[in-house]
């Protein structure tokens, strides 16, 4: 099994915050490709009439994840939630206890890996 840790997280955006959002998210973009080698894949979409948003993230262990959380929430929590409001949270992969807690406010869903493969 797979020591990977992802997720999707659904959001909607608050009316009028399009320029903020976007600004937020190049932010985070860079600040995650330049300090965070444990992350393997952060991607950030929207709909196409801007209401809602998905991101996608996925690290290669639990200690990546856990580097990736500390830097959201010393530098980017704040901001985000004023922006963004979680919809939707569902993790799969094999987080462990110390990732369970600093996700546990965000009230996530946990999916057990049944079969398949990665690349």
């Amino acid at each position: 099994m797979s020591d990977q840790v992802s997720w999707m997280l659904e959001l909607e955006l608050h009316a009028g915050r399009a320029d903020a959002l976007r600004d937020l998210m190049t932010e985070m973009v860079n600040a995650t490709k330049t300090n965070e080698a444990g992350t393997l894949d952060y991607e950030w979409s929207t709909s196409a009439d801007g209401k809602q948003c998905h991101i996608f993230e996925r690290y290669v262990d639990s200690a990546a994840t856990l580097t990736h959380l500390g830097t959201f929430g010393e530098r980017f929590a704040g901001r985000f939630l004023e922006i963004l409001k979680p919809v939707r949270f569902v993790v799969y992969g094999s987080p462990n206890a110390a990732v369970r807690d600093a996700l546990a406010a965000f009230n996530p869903v946990y999916m057990q890996t049944l079969g398949g493969f990665s690349r």
